[in-house]
């Protein structure tokens, strides 16, 4: 979340429930929402680390609050995120870990743990489709992001059907 935030100070001085607003906005509900404290306990480190500047502001009939911004060094930061790639392959996935130690265990069945995990992704995906209609062409950057999170879905479950399938071969 630092570099989030970080990237959402680039375009000027927010204080945090300015950039949670920001966050909720830019992604939509399909984004799963930082709390307030969270968002504040990051932007704490951020400035200790001298990636951000704090300034209280006064407020008449209002206790002061903080703005941040970005300082050169943070902008560096960002530049340098940019340019890096993401490279996350799944090898270190826990359902997998699960289906792989499960016949050693003798506590779980490989099939049934299958099957609950394709329950779990359908009704994911059914959310996301009733996001993406509340969505319904108004902010393209959340469309992206809950397409995005479909098609891995999609992809996570035909690979539990190439499981199921290789498994019940080994039977």
């Amino acid at each position: 979340m630092r570099l989030h935030l970080m990237a959402l100070l680039a375009s000027g001085p927010a204080h945090g429930y300015e950039l949670r607003q920001d966050l909720e906005q830019l992604l939509g509900a399909a984004y799963p929402q930082p709390n307030i404290g969270q968002i504040y306990v990051t932007l704490g480190r951020l400035e200790k680390s001298g990636l951000i500047e704090g300034e209280e502001i006064e407020q008449t009939g209002r206790p002061n609050k903080k703005t941040y911004r970005l300082t050169d060094a943070g902008r560096e930061a960002l530049r340098v995120w940019f340019e890096e790639t993401a490279d996350e392959p799944r090898v270190r996935d826990e359902f997998f870990m699960k289906l792989a130690l499960a016949p050693r265990t003798g506590l779980a069945d490989q099939i049934a743990l299958i099957n609950r995990q394709r329950r779990q992704y359908l009704n994911t995906v059914r959310n996301l489709s009733k996001l993406a209609a509340a969505e319904d062409g108004g902010n393209r950057i959340a469309q992206l992001l809950v397409e995005g999170a479909m098609l891995h879905l999609q992809a996570d479950l035909d690979w539990l059907e190439r499981c199921q399938e290789e498994l019940e071969e080994l039977e």
